[in-house]
């Protein structure tokens, strides 16, 4: 939520986190090229062709944590990323295992925890 308040002609603007049971990005990128591994600080020894990197944006932010392990469990991916902090989860593998431990997380959100979450998207 943003809220604008004037004070002498000068603009401020609030921003706050109303944290929620709830997954706001759930994307999958086919193929990603080697630079973008290497800017994520992921394993660049990768097979580019067969790979993928599933990104999962989670609220609260200690679910990811609970993701990763139900990410990892679903499929063959390998966790690149887990910030219990942000709620960021990233994890790799090949584009059929990335997308299976996508919609595990996502159908074990929501119908075990209660989240409203996102579609998966795809580039």
């Amino acid at each position: 939520m943003q809220d604008h308040l004037s004070t002498e002609g000068k603009t401020r603007i609030v921003q706050e986190l109303v944290p929620g049971k709830q997954i706001t990005i759930a994307h999958l990128i086919a193929n990603p090229d080697r630079g973008l591994y290497e800017k994520l600080g992921l394993d660049p020894r990768v097979d580019y062709a067969k790979s993928a990197i599933g990104v999962l944006t989670i609220s609260p932010a200690e679910t990811a944590v609970i993701a990763a392990d139900i990410a990892v469990k679903a499929a063959g991916v390998e966790l690149g990323f887990v910030d219990r902090f942000s709620g960021t989860l990233l994890i790799t593998g090949t584009v059929s295992e990335t997308e299976a431990s996508l919609k595990a997380v996502l159908e074990y959100t929501s119908e075990k925890m209660g989240f409203a979450v996102c579609d998966m998207t795809k580039t």
